[in-house]
């Protein structure tokens, strides 16, 4: 099936039905009065989170979704009949973002949540609402109002507690496959992966995480750059970052400028999601001499004045991972503890997801700006035509 974790749509809601003019007209019922029915509400567009769903491929065939109109108003005071509301299903983790406005309408993060994204237009109003004792026969009556129409931006980000990142082949794949049932195609060369994996992490009853693997980084990704873009945003659901660097690369580069180069480029595309935590996890020790192995690590992390929580780990033969598996576990049950005992810190993690989610739009926004330029349809001369930046559209099939 194809991973599609953007797309555009529109929606349009409901117009609401017409007031009637009427009047009673009935055998020995002299001046029988206005009876006029009023107009029924157009429906409304709603989303509904649905955890049965994975990807936005559906959208890319349907991208028009109207809801029923309102009926008009009929005589002997009867009203017209209210439109339907529509309720499209979306994958939960998704984000609804106005297109024109680039407005976050909402984040659909549960199960059955519902979200209005444009309303049906209001209901005209039939004559026997303007009788008065100076007007016993109104001609008046009101017409229904146009329901909303909205272009509207989904993106899907995967929803997990903790996030991968690295350079292509650092060992990603293989971390998830060790420590979770997931099985992601691992091989020797760079882009094995093309688009997320999700893994849950059990380590006994009750006690899980999951963990997402996101395609490998490479410098510039926070411009368009490779794959980045399209999946930096992946990472600002995840609550600790696990920066997996290859101890031993095959092309003999230098772990410590790769770790440098991925650290840029969070900040890049978001300050806020380059403050989450994130540890260390140094890979494939297991190809380096035992005898060499600290002395390498050592360097590493001096060279990067690392502070944080490091890891060592062999994820091809298991080593060291059932310790991070632990650590991250444990990591997470004393941050959710602790939110739950501390409405300041609860508040604070809420402030920090509505900056990255912002910082995130407004990245990809300035992104395709770059691009609008490069094709010709805006004239920019301040902003950087780029011919480095593989901007491309790209749909990955797994």
């Amino acid at each position: 099936m194809q991973f599609v974790d953007e797309t555009s749509i529109t929606v349009e809601a409901g117009r609401g039905g017409n007031g009637c003019l009427s009047f009673r007209r009935e055998k020995f019922v002299p001046r029988g009065g206005p009876d006029g029915g009023d107009g029924g509400h157009g429906g409304s567009v709603y989303l509904i989170g649905d955890e049965s769903l994975n990807t936005l491929i559906d959208f890319k065939f349907q991208r028009f979704y109207k809801a029923p109109n309102g009926q008009p108003g009929q005589g002997r005071q009867m009203s017209g009949r209210m439109g339907e509301d529509l309720h499209v299903k979306v994958p939960v983790g998704t984000t609804v973002i106005d297109e024109d406005t680039l407005e976050v309408i909402a984040d659909v993060t549960a199960e059955g949540q519902v979200v209005l994204v444009a309303q049906g237009g209001r209901r005209g109003l039939g004559n026997i609402h303007f009788k008065s004792s100076t007007n016993r026969s109104p001609r008046r009556t009101t017409t229904g109002t146009d329901g909303e129409r909205r272009r509207l931006r989904l993106e899907m980000k995967v929803m997990a507690d903790v996030g991968l990142l690295g350079m292509p082949n650092a060992g990603k794949s293989t971390l998830i496959r060790a420590v979770s049932a997931a099985k992601p195609k691992v091989a020797n060369y760079p882009f094995t992966t093309l688009v997320p994996n999700l893994g849950v992490v059990k380590l006994g009853t009750h006690e899980h995480f999951v963990m997402a693997d996101v395609p490998g980084l490479i410098e510039g990704a926070s411009d368009g750059a490779g794959l980045g873009l399209r999946f930096l945003k992946h990472l600002t659901r995840t609550r600790l970052l696990l920066h997996v660097v290859d101890a031993a690369p095959f092309d003999e580069s230098d772990p410590v400028a790769a770790v440098e180069a991925i650290a840029g480029e969070l900040e890049g595309f978001s300050e806020t999601l380059a403050e989450l935590p994130r540890w260390l996890v140094i890979n494939k020790l297991d190809l380096i001499p035992e005898a060499e192995r600290e002395a390498r690590v050592a360097d590493i992390l001096e060279r990067l004045d690392w502070q944080g929580p490091v890891f060592r780990i062999s994820a091809i033969s298991g080593d060291g991972t059932d310790v991070l598996s632990q650590a991250a576990h444990r990591w997470l049950t004393e941050r959710r503890q602790l939110e739950h005992d501390d409405e300041a810190v609860a508040e604070y993690e809420r402030e920090m997801r509505e900056r990255m989610e912002s910082e995130s739009v407004a990245r990809v926004e300035a992104h395709q700006a770059r691009l609008r330029v490069k094709r010709g349809e805006v004239v920019e001369d301040e902003l950087d035509d780029d011919d480095d930046d593989h901007d491309v559209e790209v749909e990955y099939t797994r």
